[in-house]
């Protein structure tokens, strides 16, 4: 699937939902079925700067798509992250790179999480690009 089609895929899922306590809820589950990151990676290095909660990101090429693991000491912000690795992990560097990020505001993420969770969420996402720029210019 294409990033595209999974994003539409997210957006429709959370368009079942009829209050965001509905919403919270299924954040927290998808938090639970993330793809956790090995402890030898819970470093520093990996933890993203910018949230409020630790997240701590890894990222790997296998073949030529990027795969994300990652964890965080928040069940929220671990649903945040995992929302975000379902759209991005397994995808090529270069279409992470071009990649829109309006899904985020068509389930109203940004709107619904405190200002200090929607400027993690924003930090999430530039670290995930910024994974996808540093594998794309090994490519290249």
């Amino acid at each position: 699937m294409s990033i595209e089609e999974i994003q539409n895929e997210i957006v429709e899922e959370f368009a079942l939902f009829d209050d965001w306590m509905q919403r919270y809820e299924y954040m927290i589950e998808l938090g639970k079925s993330l793809p956790i990151i090995k402890e030898q990676y819970k470093t520093e290095d990996n933890i993203i700067k910018g949230c409020q909660s630790k997240v701590w990101v890894h990222a790997e090429l296998e073949e030529d798509k990027l795969v994300f693991t990652a964890d965080s000491d928040a069940i929220i912000t671990k649903g945040i992250i995992a929302i975000l690795i379902r759209a991005f992990s397994n995808q090529k560097p270069m279409d992470i790179i071009e990649a829109n990020t309006d899904f985020i505001d068509q389930i109203g993420l940004k709107e619904h999480l405190s200002p200090t969770r929607a400027n993690g969420l924003v930090s999430m996402i530039k670290q995930l690009k910024l994974y996808a720029i540093a594998y794309q210019t090994q490519l290249n």
